[in-house]
């Protein structure tokens, strides 16, 4: 049963890239972690669906914050905005009746609150504008897996003016 993700890349990713959990590149996750019993080409699917009406979202960073079950890895907060919540409304809307369980967190999490996790090899500091261009659907193969993640699909959002979301 396949454990996707679904991530905003601040530089552009392409399908089949893939990174082990510590080099994971910079991204806002927008849709996290969950389960799947249908073939990833449907959720995948289901995304470019929503991509291609989907505006580009210009984001800001934000202060640092602790996240994780131990509260022990180091983000960013990206100031949340309009069109990147409706982004992610969109995407659970989409993906939801693929998952293995609606009741899953991706689905039903507290308030979304995007950000950005600080890797050693990278950062971003607060206050950087940035505009997220790429939504990539990311296989998450477990720690242990050699390949690290691989990303199974990418997206251009859309750069038509507007959201015909809001119709």
């Amino acid at each position: 049963m396949p454990r996707l993700v679904i991530v905003l890349p601040l530089t552009p990713l392409s399908e089949g890239d893939s990174f082990p959990v510590k080099d994971w590149p910079l991204h806002v996750t927008v849709l996290p972690p969950f389960l799947t019993d249908v073939d990833p080409a449907v959720i995948a699917a289901a995304i470019a669906a929503i991509a291609s009406v989907h505006p580009t979202v210009t984001a800001v960073v934000g202060p640092k914050e602790m996240f994780g079950r131990r509260q022990d890895v180091p983000v960013r907060l990206v100031i949340p905005t309009e069109s990147l919540s409706r982004l992610h409304a969109a995407l659970i809307d989409a993906v939801r009746p693929h998952g293995a369980s609606p009741d899953e967190p991706a689905f039903t999490g507290n308030e979304f609150r995007p950000h950005i996790t600080i890797k050693n090899h990278a950062a971003i500091e607060e206050g950087t504008a940035f505009t997220l261009r790429q939504v990539a659907l990311v296989d998450m193969a477990p720690r242990a897996a050699t390949r690290g993640r691989t990303v199974l699909a990418t997206y251009a959002l859309s750069s038509a003016v507007g959201n015909p979301l809001d119709g």
